[in-house]
């Protein structure tokens, strides 16, 4: 009986699975393996949380694949030299991975392809990272012409989901495998697994997709997405980026919420959306531009004149910086590893555009603390923010971080739930609390410069000196 390797990497969930499908082809005897690749682990932006999420994920991936008569292979090493040795074990015709597009990626599985013969196939995004081009070949580096062009390809139909194996043929039982290793730093917040991941997808579709039947939170999307003291977003990204659940099945789930649900529902479908072809659109702007890891995009803005105050920065790492909504935004990201997108664009924009602090110190440190952490999405959000990317925000746009906060957390109860130490305040003052009067401060228990912080800097001031920066540059 032929036998082949999956070699699974961002793929941990057997529905909906190309590479899986196409290993079980003429009824081959499947080999699920997960290799743990040591310059991963040990690389200065592997975090913690989410290796947990990682260990936890694979754990769960075992059991799914017991429960089908098979089980997950473990092996410790370099790629190439850890497949080649399995199949030999095994007398495996082939391997089968799921795409991916990072530059290590890249260089790791074409040395894999060199010891054995390595089929790619898609799934870690809906359309391959090379498909969405100009119609003179050309690639684009703006997101709205992407998205257009996005949308003008075939879309997926839900016939186009593959369903998980009822049952796999075994490995060979004597064949070894390593211990998975034990998730230490796991977020109760988010549980790992393919299970999981549909429940949550499930939770926020609701029964949008289907006429006349209640919808889920995806019908507020488009309203509640961006406040933070709201449960308003799917909270899928850490399942999507370690492809416990497809990006193709959370695509059709939009869509038929788009072709079924009523004015309200459509319009948070077809925001969503949206937002999973920005991560398509980031992870096709690394693939085709991979010097963005290292610098600024646009060349003009890679002379920016930071200041890179060390005690500044360590302020902000440990949400210090006297703006409640900054601070509070960093003791999540430090707590549980997630931090919601709009908190995220806030935090970046003081760190750049207040602090004039490097905007890659900032990505780094977001990677070695998100569960979520993608080094695509995150390197794009950030050059966005920071004004140097492709479809960058405007260079003099910046966040006011407490206009921000009386928008996105109006009577401060996410600042309430992070900063614990201003939850006696009055509304009013909760996001600036520096101009509450002495008695009010002492009243809540919160004296301003005891407590709490003062702000670690003007904000009006900081961005005069922003603007000055950013045209030196220029």
């Amino acid at each position: 009986m032929t036998t082949h390797i999956w070699w699974i990497r961002r793929d941990l969930r057997l529905a909906d699975n190309q590479a899986l499908a196409a290993a079980m082809s003429n009824g081959a005897t499947v080999v699920p393996l997960f290799v743990l690749d040591d310059r991963l682990l040990t690389a200065p932006t592997a975090g913690a949380k989410r290796l947990a999420f990682l260990w936890q994920g694979l754990a769960a991936l075992d059991a799914d694949l017991r429960r089908r008569g098979s089980r997950l292979i473990v092996r410790r090493g370099d790629p190439a030299v850890e497949i080649a040795r399995l199949a030999a074990e095994t007398a495996a015709t082939a391997v089968y991975a799921e795409e991916d597009y990072s530059p290590y990626a890249r260089r790791r599985d074409a040395t894999v392809a060199g010891a054995v013969p390595l089929h790619r196939l898609p799934g870690l995004t809906v359309r391959p990272a090379d498909i969405v081009r100009k119609a003179d070949g050309g690639i684009y580096t703006v997101l709205t012409p992407f998205s257009r062009a996005w949308k003008a390809l075939p879309l997926p139909q839900r016939s186009d989901l593959l369903p998980a194996p009822a049952r796999l043929t075994p490995p060979p039982a004597d064949l070894a495998s390593l211990p998975l290793p034990v998730a230490t730093a796991a977020s109760p917040l988010f549980p790992a697994g393919e299970a999981e991941a549909q429940r949550r997808l499930a939770a926020f579709v609701g029964a949008a997709g289907q006429s006349g039947e209640r919808p889920g939170p995806i019908a507020r999307y488009a309203d509640d997405r961006n406040r933070l003291d709201l449960a308003g977003t799917s909270q899928l990204s850490p399942y999507l980026r370690f492809g416990m659940i497809s990006a193709r099945q959370c695509a059709v789930a939009s869509l038929e919420v788009m072709a079924a649900g009523d004015a309200a529902a459509r319009r948070g479908a077809e925001t969503w959306l949206s937002e999973l072809i920005w991560r398509e659109f980031y992870i096709g702007i690394l693939y085709h531009f991979p010097h963005v890891l290292r610098e600024a995009f646009r060349p003009e803005m890679r002379a920016i004149p930071w200041i890179n105050d060390e005690a500044q920065f360590a302020a902000w790492c440990e949400g210090r910086t006297g703006y409640p909504i900054v601070d509070a935004a960093m003791r999540q990201l430090v707590q549980i590893g997630w931090m919601h997108n709009r908190a995220r664009m806030i935090v970046a924009s003081f760190l750049v555009k207040d602090l004039l602090i490097d905007w890659r110190r900032g990505e780094r440190f977001f990677m070695q603390h998100l569960i979520d952490g993608d080094l695509a999405a995150n390197n794009g959000g950030w050059q966005w923010t920071a004004g140097v990317g492709t479809d960058a925000a405007p260079y003099f746009r910046v966040f006011n971080p407490v206009l921000q906060a009386a928008k996105f957390d109006p009577e401060g109860a996410y600042v309430r739930r992070w900063l614990p130490e201003l939850a006696r305040l009055p509304a009013e003052f909760i996001h600036t609390p520096w101009l509450a009067p002495a008695e009010v401060q002492r009243r809540a228990g919160c004296v301003v410069g005891r407590d709490y912080p003062t702000p670690l800097i003007d904000h009006a001031a900081a961005r005069a000196r922003l603007l000055r920066a950013y045209k030196i540059a220029q």
